[in-house]
């Protein structure tokens, strides 16, 4: 699923209306409006929240349970709907009236005196920075503490009808809770410049490297999901007439149309293209017995070509295919000749399509002057369909199905040991990859390097540009040096005949300086797109210094802040 900003039920803080007599009728029916209002809100938002935060059906039946026939969500005719936020259904004797909403403001009031600050700060830090686990085991399990008292402290107050339901509903709601205060990571204030950011690597130990699409933009392998992406292309081309380009990688489509697919994956397969910068970078970094794990949503392989040890392919890659039907597995270069000729490979194992055979019959004289519908239709012959059941498939991770357990794993092992997180060319909208950042430790600082900003996350210094470009300049500022790529099948050249690779004009050339947008932790190099945001993170920072004037806060030279051309930032 792409990646997804939370929408979760908003806390219970607004204080009831001033009570009137109970004989009052207005007051009762406004007692009601409220407290159905509020139940909306709640069951409303942990259902959207679903869609980021895996629930069964089970738990979403349990959270409609009662709530339908309670809101009355159909008038007299069940014609159209009425908004249950609105006002109640007239005359309707509901337990969500006085009685519930006098409940709620008790329940108000205790949220307010259940836990301290110092103690709200010490449950997030514990979240934040041991994990979901853990959280769950001390509080839950050791201490205990009922979730609707935990809740308190993420600033939800569960309405009555909700704090009756099952307890592995109730469990659902506070990963909700967890997942948006996960998602709600806060900058470190100590790190903002490039030097900041060379430090960082040179000092670290155990990085995680976390790689998409635009780490192999320069080998020629177009990205996905920019505006002359494989999407944007597929899109245009219109021969399909797919819903979403996204289609192409559904597994229940190829099931269906294997052809979209390998009519594209020639563009994609890895023995066309050689390795990029940000590739040998990573190697860089293995080499320098640094790397604790590179995490990549790529399927191109070329980060093992580079040859990189600790990858963890996430979504699979090319370097293997499967049939379909009978699950067997072949190298990925058995399918190759298929994919670089646009054909749809088949399983050799598997028995292919026969005709349908019937037994022969004698010809009857057909009648005349019969209608369509009175014909015999013996002459017809049954559908064949287009493909055999064994169709071979790399052993990509499409749409609609898991990742292998490999990844969960990887990440369990690696999110007490990581001390730095570098995110590299990618938009981070695909799960559960993008999760990743809510897994590690918050207090592991976070450098950014893509084209564009990424807005649902707060890393610690964002580097926006060609990646080659950025890696390059960073390699330059550690008195490193890029490694040489390793021969390939014992050959001296890792290039084939048929590499096709964009110019390159940066290598061999010295990046040029970075330019600082304001005094923020925001370097622009050549190729960023930045756009409307980093124009308003401008202006803010100029706002903010013209308030304060103080020659201390002004970029210096050494923070790379020189009279170079702008990179492009629309």
């Amino acid at each position: 699923m792409d990646q997804h900003h939370l929408i979760l039920p908003p806390p219970l803080t607004r204080s009831p209306s001033p009570s009137k007599p109970p004989n009052n009728e207005n007051n009762r029916n406004g007692h009601v409006a409220e407290a159905l209002r509020i139940y909306a809100i709640q069951v409303r938002g942990f259902l959207e929240a679903a869609e980021v935060v895996e629930a069964d059906p089970d738990t979403i039946e349990d959270i409609l349970e009662g709530f339908d026939s309670l809101m009355g969500l159909e008038d007299d005719d069940g014609d159209e709907d009425i908004d249950p936020c609105v006002e109640p259904i007239e005359g309707q004797d509901s337990p969500a009236g006085d009685e519930a909403f006098d409940v709620d403001r008790e329940y108000l009031q205790e949220a307010k005196t259940t836990w301290s600050k110092a103690e709200v700060k010490q449950l997030m830090t514990d979240l934040k920075e041991h994990g979901r686990g853990y959280f769950i085991n001390e509080y839950v399990v050791k201490r205990a503490i009922p979730i609707p008292r935990l809740l308190y402290a993420f600033g939800i107050c569960l309405c009555k009808q909700l704090r009756q339901k099952r307890p592995k509903t109730l469990l659902y709601f506070l990963e909700v809770a967890m997942t948006r205060e996960l998602e709600s990571r806060e900058k470190l204030p100590m790190y903002n410049t490039i030097d900041d950011a060379v430090d960082l690597i040179r000092k670290s130990k155990r990085i995680v490297i976390l790689t998409g699409a635009g780490i192999s933009v320069s080998c020629g392998i177009p990205d996905f999901r920019s505006r002359d992406g494989l999407y944007a292309n597929l899109q245009r081309n219109g021969e399909y007439n797919l819903d979403d380009p996204q289609q192409m990688f559904d597994i229940h489509y190829f099931k269906e149309n294997p052809a979209v697919f390998y009519s594209f994956a020639s563009q994609i397969y890895p023995s066309n293209f050689i390795p990029s910068p940000c590739h040998r970078f990573i190697k860089l970094i293995e080499d320098k017995g640094k790397l604790l794990r590179n995490y990549t949503q790529n399927i191109d392989t070329l980060e093992t070509r580079a040859g990189v040890q600790r990858v963890l392919q996430c979504h699979g890659s090319f370097a293997t295919a499967s049939c379909i039907n009978c699950h067997t597995r072949h190298p990925g270069n058995a399918i190759e000749d298929d994919i670089m000729n646009h054909r749809v490979p088949l399983c050799k194992g598997c028995p292919p399509i026969q005709p349908p055979t019937k037994p022969k019959a004698k010809k009857k004289p057909k009648k005349k002057n019969l209608s369509v519908w009175e014909q015999d239709d013996d002459d017809d012959e049954p559908d064949i369909p287009a493909y055999p059941p064994g169709i071979m498939k790399p052993d990509i991770t499409f749409f609609g199905e898991k990742l292998s357990n490999e990844f969960d794993k990887a990440l369990i092992e690696d999110r007490p040991l990581v001390d730095l997180l570098l995110v590299i060319g990618t938009s981070l909208k695909v799960s559960p990859v993008s999760d990743i950042l809510t897994h590690l430790r918050h207090s592991v600082p976070q450098i950014l390097i893509n084209k564009t900003p990424i807005k649902h996350i707060n890393p610690d210094i964002v580097l926006l540009g060609n990646a080659d470009e950025v890696v390059q300049y960073l390699v330059r500022k550690l008195g490193w040096d890029l490694p040489e790529l390793p021969a390939q099948n014992g050959s001296s050249s890792l290039k084939p005949g048929n590499i096709r690779t964009r110019k390159r004009p940066s290598e061999g050339v010295e990046p040029s300086e970075p330019r600082r947008v304001g005094d923020s932790h925001v370097w622009l190099f050549e190729g960023a797109e930045g756009g409307m945001w980093v124009r308003e993170l401008e202006k803010r920072y100029e706002s903010s210094t013209e308030s304060t004037p103080d020659a201390s806060t002004r970029p210096s030279s050494q923070d790379g802040q020189s009279k170079t051309k702008k990179p492009r930032t629309t």
